[in-house]
């Protein structure tokens, strides 16, 4: 992975690592970057992390992204690609990190597979997660500063999903303002309980169906399963989501697609949208819709 920054006229007189940081680089990647790779000031390399910067400077820091992950012959869906990211349609039954040994059809073991196969040296930095059985965007980073360049923050990154709750709203739209937690006795499953983080989600009805509502989500929190819980919470659960009281007799999944992302590329600093086409068993519930 190869970085060059062209240093502005307010950096000149200060430090070095305090510019890189200010880049976007963590404490942990600056490390890693300073001890198992190499930064050149003007082209020649400093060891010195509290270099005083010139007027005129250039930086460029080079080091290698490993990857131990075991790759897999699985197909994919990229939406996007360039040296430092990637945008995936994830296909719903598929985790994005193995849970346990001896499991590779994941997210990141596809990608690893597709890395090989095209000769792609860089990391595998998922930049958030959607569950096993939720569809739609994912975003990659191929080195660990650009995921925490995309990541550091929640506002970052503007996602939209699309899910269908069973029964009809009675509002068209709001904002769910209530703290998720992890249900006593459960490992797995969470609920509003007023001991839990801070959550927020933004909802707008898209159209009414047979007992059911498809709705347009954001999310202003990043909490497990946060629209699954909320929604529940309104006593409309997603449909397919049997873990929170959705019926699974018409779609076998929690009914859920991650639609859209946008954000500005840390690199470019261009502005990004992304959007992933509904999945055909989500698909039905929007037809015949009634606004």
């Amino acid at each position: 992975m190869r970085l060059v920054f062209e240093v502005p006229r307010e950096w000149v007189g200060h430090k070095l690592k305090n510019f890189i940081r200010s880049r976007g680089l963590s404490a942990k990647m600056w490390k890693r970057i300073k001890w198992q790779g190499v930064v050149m000031l003007n082209g020649e390399a400093i060891h010195n992390a509290n270099e005083i910067l010139p007027i005129g400077s250039q930086v460029i820091c080079e080091w290698e992204e490993s990857l131990d992950i075991v790759p897999a012959d699985i197909p994919l869906s990229i939406i996007y690609e360039d040296d430092y990211l990637l945008a995936v349609n994830k296909y719903d039954h598929m985790l994005i990190h193995p849970t346990q040994i001896g499991v590779y059809d994941t997210l990141v073991n596809a990608l690893a597979g597709y890395y090989e196969k095209n000769h792609i040296h860089g990391g595998i930095h998922p930049v958030y997660r959607l569950d096993r059985n939720t569809t739609g965007i994912v975003l990659i980073a191929k080195a660990a500063w650009v995921k925490y360049a995309l990541a550091k923050r929640h506002d970052l990154i503007f996602r939209e999903y699309i899910a269908v709750v069973s029964g009809h709203l009675d509002v068209t739209q709001g904002c769910i303002n209530e703290p998720i937690g992890r249900k006593d006795g459960s490992i797995v499953e969470h609920v509003v309980r007023a001991d839990g983080k801070s959550a927020e989600t933004e909802f707008s009805v898209i159209g009414y169906g047979n007992n059911y509502t498809v709705v347009r989500l954001h999310l202003l929190t990043g909490r497990t399963h946060q629209i699954r819980v909320h929604m529940a919470y309104l006593g409309h659960p997603l449909l397919g989501d049997t873990l929170y009281g959705g019926n699974d007799k018409i779609i076998k999944r929690q009914a859920l697609h991650a639609e859209s992302a946008s954000f500005i590329h840390p690199v470019s600093g261009k502005d990004f949208s992304f959007t992933a086409p509904i999945p055909d068993d989500m698909k039905y519930f929007m037809e015949g819709l009634k606004k």
